[in-house]
């Protein structure tokens, strides 16, 4: 035990994380590879998760905000970075000056990086963002004429490098139909701008973590995976790989606290909603609660191994603790280690208890929440 481990942390597996970038790169082997670190790498920690994919020769990183990749910049990552996300007019200087790779799907944000990178003396890098059917951010494209027309005003302003194009599935884990209506939205107008303006793209990606698996005609020069490279299937549904063929890079663990032996019909935790039964028993009391990213939807359903047994969430999970109910078998002590989820307790079945999905519990775990890399 040490400061890090005294109460609740993350092991966070970078072979893992490896093992899933050769795995994946194995399904797409001739498109580029764009990790995708945004939010805090999925719960990881995105300088770990970066430096080591950098390492690795992923070919780009995705982060959501201009915030997220002056992060990675400053803790010396070179590579090329996309922002997926909206960055407000004002700061595309920023953009510029750190070399990023800005998503543009509005006039206003192509003019100003257009003019940031011309005062400059540089060429701002691009990916035009087409709604192909997600109905978030994006140039629409239900018409593909109209589309590639608003797409070859953008790319046409001086000083910008349109480097890629590229959309989102809004249900690749879910209906080939609808994946497919937006693929060839996507190929359309990407055909308009080819055969009407002579506008091509280096870098034309559309396939997140579920429509790699699925989809391999969806490809093209470069895949983004998201959930996949940090060891779970998008949909226990997706095709390609089987679970098992990817491996759990975060395990989130605490340690008990305190082992109470409490009466007959004793109330635990706030609100009273459970107690002991009939004959009373022990409680061992983690140091982990809603304020680490263990959800209270989770108060008297979710399960903890202690010493490698499940044993249940009692009562409702507190912002800094909570309880679990043990068997008069187990031979607890005070400092043992008990996993919440990871390599032998699957966040999937937690994140379906939820009511939610494993994304997420991983993005839940909070920043007080220590991550320590092993297998760097």
């Amino acid at each position: 035990m040490n400061q890090q481990t005294m109460r609740t942390w993350t092991e966070v597996r970078l072979d893992h994380l490896e093992h899933n970038y050769r795995v994946l790169r194995a399904c797409a082997p001739q498109s580029k590879f764009l990790g995708v670190v945004k939010a805090n790498a999925y719960g990881h920690g995105a300088v770990a998760v970066a430096t080591k994919l950098q390492a690795l020769g992923a070919d780009y990183l995705a982060v959501a905000c201009l915030n997220e990749a002056i992060e990675l910049r400053g803790a010396g990552i070179t590579m090329p970075i996309l922002i997926l996300g909206a960055t407000p007019a004002e700061f595309a200087s920023q953009v510029v000056e750190h070399g990023l790779t800005q998503a543009v799907f509005t006039p206003e944000l192509a003019h100003a990086l257009s003019q940031a990178a011309v005062a400059q003396g540089k060429k701002a890098k691009i990916h035009v963002k087409l709604d192909t059917g997600m109905s978030r951010l994006g140039i629409l494209a239900h018409d593909p004429a109209q589309a590639a027309r608003e797409v070859e005003e953008l790319c046409a302003l001086p000083g910008l490098e349109a480097e890629g194009i590229f959309t989102h599935f809004a249900n690749a884990d879910g209906d080939e139909g609808y994946t497919m209506e937006q693929f060839t939205r996507f190929l359309d107008t990407l055909n308009l701008l080819e055969h009407t303006y002579g506008r091509t793209f280096q870098l034309r990606h559309c396939a997140a973590s579920a429509a790699v698996l699925n989809f391999p005609c969806t490809h093209l020069d470069m895949v983004r995976p998201g959930i996949a490279l940090y060891g779970y299937l998008p949909d226990p549904s997706c095709q390609g790989l089987d679970a098992e063929e990817l491996w759990p890079v975060m395990t989130l663990k605490t340690r008990v606290a305190a082992v109470r032996e409490l009466p007959a019909d004793t109330p635990v935790s706030y609100g009273c909603t459970q107690k002991m039964g009939a004959e009373g028993g022990r409680v061992a009391v983690l140091p982990v609660g809603y304020a680490d990213g263990l959800h209270r939807v989770l108060s008297g359903q979710g399960t903890v191994l202690v010493n490698g047994k499940p044993r249940p969430i009692l009562g409702r999970v507190c912002m800094d603790m909570c309880m679990v109910a043990l068997q008069p078998e187990d031979q607890v002590q005070v400092g043992d280690e008990v996993e919440l989820f990871g390599l032998h307790q699957r966040v999937e079945d937690m994140a379906q208890l939820a009511g939610t999905i494993p994304y997420e519990l991983l993005c839940a775990v909070s920043p007080r929440v220590p991550r320590l890399y092993q297998g760097a």
